[in-house]
């Protein structure tokens, strides 16, 4: 398994960012895929998860209408839109296999807002 985050950087408050998770070595079709998050400091921390065929999404409420979770699975990747970012939205973001805090996770993609 195999699970690689892109997208990541540095953001001002109420701007976006699109993250990107590329995986390989699983049916990913098969699984539902999720983000999580980890502040310094901090627990990690759910954000989002979406079925396999993609129709199905859950927030958690710190995100809900803010992010967008989505799936490609013809390239076996999964992705974050994160809208109207705030400085609580800093932390490192990864990808799991799975659903909420999944069984396998990504290395991440460090994610930083601040004017």
């Amino acid at each position: 398994v195999k699970l690689v985050e892109s997208g990541g950087g540095l953001a001002q408050p109420g701007e976006s960012l699109r993250l990107s998770c590329v995986t390989s070595g699983f049916p990913f079709i098969f699984d539902w895929m999720s983000w999580v998050r980890q502040a310094p400091g901090k627990e990690l921390d759910w954000v989002a998860s979406v079925s396999g065929n993609g129709q199905v999404a859950h927030y958690s409420d710190s995100v809900k209408g803010r992010f967008t979770i989505s799936r490609d699975n013809a390239k076996n990747t999964v992705y974050l839109q994160m809208d109207n970012l705030t400085s609580e939205d800093s932390a490192l973001y990864s990808c799991a296999k799975g659903y909420k805090l999944g069984t396998f996770r990504g290395q991440g993609t460090q994610v930083t807002v601040s004017s």
